[in-house]
Formats: C-alpha cells, sequence, structure tokens
C-alpha cells in the first residue's frame, strides 16, 4: 500500500515512468519500495456515442490518509511525471483506505 492505478495513458509510458514513480513516491510518503502496486487499466473513453481517441490520464491512488500536505506534493509529482508525453489534463485522485477496513491475507491490517 499505496496502490496505483493508471487509466487513459499507454501502459508503455507507466512502465517508463514507473521507476522514477516509486523511487520518488517512497521518499514522500517515506515508505519502503515493496509496499507500492502500479496497475495499468486499459480502457476506452466514450463520448455521444463514438469512441473517443483522445485520452487523459486518471491516476486512482488508494493508500492511508498521510495528510494534505503529502497528497498535494505526491498528486504534484505524479503530475510532472505523466506530464512528460502529450497529454492535455492529467487527474489524480486519492481514496483514503480505513486501516480497520483493510484485510491482507484474511488478516486485518
Amino acid at each position: 500500500m499505496p496502490h496505483l492505478r493508471f487509466r487513459g495513458i499507454e501502459k508503455k509510458e507507466v512502465k517508463e515512468i514507473s521507476k522514477e514513480l516509486i523511487d520518488g513516491l517512497v521518499d514522500i510518503i517515506e515508505c519502503p519500495r515493496d509496499y507500492f502496486t502500479i496497475e495499468h487499466i486499459d480502457s476506452t473513453f466514450i463520448f455521444d456515442g463514438e469512441e473517443n481517441t483522445n485520452m487523459w490520464p486518471f491516476i486512482d491512488i488508494l493508500w492511508f490518509d498521510r495528510g494534505s500536505k503529502t497528497m498535494q506534493e505526491v498528486a504534484n509529482f505524479i503530475t510532472k511525471l505523466v506530464n512528460r508525453y502529450p497529454h492535455d489534463d492529467v487527474t489524480v485522485n486519492f481514496t483514503n483506505l480505513k486501516e480497520e477496513h483493510y484485510f491482507e491475507n484474511g488478516q486485518h491490517f
């Protein structure tokens, strides 16, 4: 944990930034590398009944709350990395998980 889910961005782009992404997040969040997971989700954007090939990245981050200052640092860092590629908008969305609702291998975290 944290778990990062990328949509609206090419898998190749996610792979290219993945090492630098985790390196930077380890420093910002101060947690071990092996706590992170990165997922790429193939998605199709549809507008007015047509497939829209103009994708915009949407990054969901599921994590335990680390405060607004850290959230802002993470959003800025991810946006900077993703903006290396030609995208008009980059959205970073945080979902704070509750520790009492999180289980690993059936065990409460």
